[in-house]
């Protein structure tokens, strides 16, 4: 009797690697088709323009409406998660995104498209807080960093994917077709999502030997999710500015606009691989330690390419590329080890948002920097900006030192 009682207690260890998978495969599903739907954008603004005479300031604002709409609801998203369930909630997400396309494919006017932009927005804002909490309940200590390293980098495979498929399809098909085409993707995700998406009690995970750990992290040191936030929001926003800058100082250097291309294809190249393999990394020798390590190359790699000729920089910039967004996997798997299993949903959704809105305002904000005392000038800002994270990070040891492994 009392063994049957006490195996009670014990997790399947069938049902727990089942439950693991889903998770993973649900979450990766969703983050690229979600990444997907939010860069598609940029193939239809040339589009959009030819088809209702637009300008480059309505062009802005059809995608500030989705990735604003994104960034902004992304709390509110986790809330409701809270009241209706998160595989309920993340479904109903994906569907709104493939709706708001599905609507701009039959829109007829700007108002109708503006329209269909926030209402996919709506949709996609569901997606990083949900399926983030749904790998952080699903894999415990070191394994969830390496599984919320893979999540983080299928979102660019789907922004990789889905617009090329949509460059596909635009070839044999009016664009109203290709939306709707795409936009049904949706439909059908969402259903995948709520039948295949495991359900976890708050607190519940699959493999419980960290959730001690990481109870005890978020409740002694209440000051380590802010400090990881902030070092989030540093990052994002230079690794944004880097990126609005890179164009001009390749071309300063000689280089055509196929080469400035190759030039931003070859860091999102490396930025994809540092996703998943900084998430190893970080594994292995600590989340401190990789972000001292990708951020300290950041800085170095932003100063070098200042004086390098253009074949060296191009040689230079898949590393990096690796170690830019390599910093991000690292960040997000540490958010669990800090915040309760209760509150990871609202946890991660606070972290999104911060980090993107910081990722959306920062060019502007190095623009007028750039603008003052030149380019140059601005990335040996952004790179010393960059180093700032390093003693905020040494803060965080103490906390971060309870991940098991």
């Amino acid at each position: 009797m009392s063994a049957t009682t006490n195996d009670s207690t014990v997790p399947d260890p069938v049902s727990t690697k089942t439950a693991e998978r889903r998770a993973l495969g649900v979450a990766c599903g969703a983050h690229a088709l979600h990444d997907g739907y939010t860069d598609l954008v940029y193939v239809m603004l040339p589009i959009w323009q030819g088809e209702f005479g637009l300008g480059f300031a309505a062009l802005g604002l059809m995608r500030t409406v989705f990735s604003g709409t994104l960034a902004g609801f992304q709390i509110p998203a986790s809330f409701v998660a809270e009241r209706f369930g998160a595989a309920a909630v993340l479904a109903l997400g994906t569907a709104l995104a493939g709706l708001g396309y599905l609507f701009a494919g039959l829109s007829t006017g700007v108002a109708v498209l503006v329209a269909a932009l926030f209402i996919g927005g709506l949709g996609a804002s569901t997606q990083h807080p949900l399926a983030s909490s749904l790998i952080a309940h699903a894999f415990a200590g070191a394994r969830s960093l390496k599984a919320l390293g893979t999540y983080n980098f299928a979102g660019d495979i789907g922004k990789m994917t889905l617009p090329a498929a949509a460059a596909l399809l635009l070839m044999a098909l009016p664009w109203r077709h290709a939306l709707m085409i795409l936009g049904a993707l949706g439909a059908l995700a969402a259903l995948a999502i709520f039948v295949a998406m495991p359900r976890f009690s708050d607190g519940q995970a699959s493999s419980r030997e960290g959730d001690h750990a990481r109870r005890t992290a978020g409740a002694a040191k209440p000051f380590a999710f802010p400090l990881l936030l902030s070092v989030g929001v540093i990052d994002s926003a230079t690794r944004m500015a880097f990126l609005t800058f890179l164009p001009f100082v390749l071309t300063a250097k000689g280089a055509s606009v196929q080469i400035v291309g190759l030039a931003l294809t070859l860091v999102f190249a490396g930025g994809a691989m540092g996703k998943l393999v900084c998430a190893f990394i970080g594994a292995r020798i600590g989340a401190v330690a990789t972000v001292w390590l990708t951020e300290t190359v950041t800085a170095i790699g932003i100063v070098a390419l200042l004086p390098l000729p253009l074949e060296p920089a191009l040689i230079l910039l898949p590393i990096v590329g690796v170690a830019l967004n390599g910093t991000s996997s690292v960040l997000y798997g540490s958010v669990p080890d800090l915040v309760e299993p209760a509150r990871r949903q609202r946890a991660f959704s606070i972290f999104y948002t911060g980090t993107i809105g910081a990722g959306a305002v920062s060019p502007a904000i190095y623009g007028l920097l750039g603008d003052a005392v030149g380019v140059p000038a601005a990335l040996m800002v952004i790179a010393a900006v960059v180093l700032v994270t390093l003693p905020i990070t040494l803060a965080l040891r103490p906390a971060l030192a309870a991940r098991p492994s």
